[in-house]
């Protein structure tokens, strides 16, 4: 499924109100009732449409899962982008990165376990919304590689890819839904500790 399928009205009528309808009932049956358990047909009779007219904005259940948790995942992308424009240091953004996309998504994880298990489902299966996330915080942390190498504040004999994709890997138990729930009783020192250890590590 293509970012396309999640968000354009291609198998439907182009009126946002009703995907918007659809996506507020979901949301609320996800929230109470979880992601595995509710069903098209749930939602069709929350809402007072037949399930064949759900399908005509959605092509299935995870289609509508992926758009609430494209919602999701955004907010916490938008609050690891303001942590970075924060400041100008290299450094210093690479530890403000990892403490707010730690702290966003402890703060979603609290906040409704059941739909909680969206951004779960859609990290264990793959989906398009999350290895989209993925993909681009490896390009912020890249960016900031790179800000840093040309500062002379980071190490320049190892190859970016390979250096942005370790330190990827070291943040991931933090960033990953999936993971994350493993993670958390080290989640508060857990950002200022391995940021400090991956920036010695890429010290020149």
């Amino acid at each position: 499924m293509s970012n396309a399928d999640i968000h354009a009205p291609a198998r439907g009528p182009g009126d946002h109100s009703v995907r918007d309808q659809i996506v507020a009932a979901a949301t609320e049956h996800f929230s109470y009732y979880g992601y595995e358990k509710t069903t098209v047909s749930d939602l069709a009779r929350a809402i007072g449409f037949s399930k064949a007219y759900i399908y005509k904005f959605f092509a299935s259940k995870q289609a509508i899962g992926e758009a609430i948790c494209h919602t999701c995942l955004l907010g916490i992308e938008r609050q690891i982008e303001a942590a970075i424009s924060s400041t100008d240091g290299a450094p210093e953004q690479l530890r403000r990165m990892f403490r707010a996309a730690v702290e966003a998504s402890v703060e979603l994880f609290n906040q409704d376990r059941k739909l909680y298990e969206i951004a779960v489902a859609a990290a264990s299966e793959g989906w398009p919304t999350a290895t989209g996330y993925e993909a681009r915080v490896r390009a912020h942390l890249q960016a900031i590689l790179e800000r840093g190498r040309a500062a002379g504040d980071f190490e320049r004999r190892t190859p970016l890819d390979e250096a942005a994709q370790a330190v990827y890997l070291v943040m991931r138990p933090y960033l990953n839904p999936l993971l994350l729930r493993e993670s958390l009783r080290y989640s508060d020192q857990a950002p200022g500790q391995l940021s400090s250890l991956i920036l010695r590590s890429l010290s020149p």
